[in-house]
């Protein structure tokens, strides 16, 4: 990567171990835009953010990136107020709903309350089986279901 990739993101759809949300990852400028339809802030998952924090200082290190003691934990994690589920089941299609709607927009940084095209409160129940439609024909076109 090189300075050219300073606004790319790279999304990581992340499983807490019974929940899915999604991360989208500015190595270059060390933010992490971190999105999740129960409202959780990332503190109530500490193993996460310390292996993405490692990853990006793994990055950094590869990258032969110098930085000052008090640059070393400059990461910046930005918590994105986006629509919350009602139940216990759609996380994993709200997390691609956020990375299909953050890629439709073609944007290179998410602000803190959402994209204004795609605010509300709550997906409704059109919205989520909308993901789920585009999903299925995503796995009937790579054949992953015969």
């Amino acid at each position: 990567m090189d300075n050219k990739d300073a606004e790319k993101l790279f999304f990581i759809p992340f499983n807490t171990g019974g929940h899915w949300l999604l991360l989208a990852i500015n190595p270059i400028r060390e933010i992490v835009y971190y999105l999740d339809s129960l409202g959780n802030d990332w503190t109530t998952y500490p193993d996460m953010k310390v292996l993405i924090d490692t990853v990006i200082q793994a990055f950094r290190a590869q990258r032969d990136i110098q930085t000052s003691r008090r640059g070393a934990n400059s990461i910046t994690w930005i918590k994105v107020a986006c629509p919350q589920q009602r139940n216990q089941i759609d996380c994993g299609y709200f997390m691609l709903r956020f990375m299909r709607d953050t890629l439709a927009l073609g944007r290179l940084k998410i602000p803190t309350d959402y994209f204004d095209e795609f605010k509300c409160a709550f997906y409704t129940k059109d919205q989520v089986d909308e993901i789920k439609e585009e999903w299925c024909q995503f796995m009937i076109k790579l054949n992953v279901c015969s």
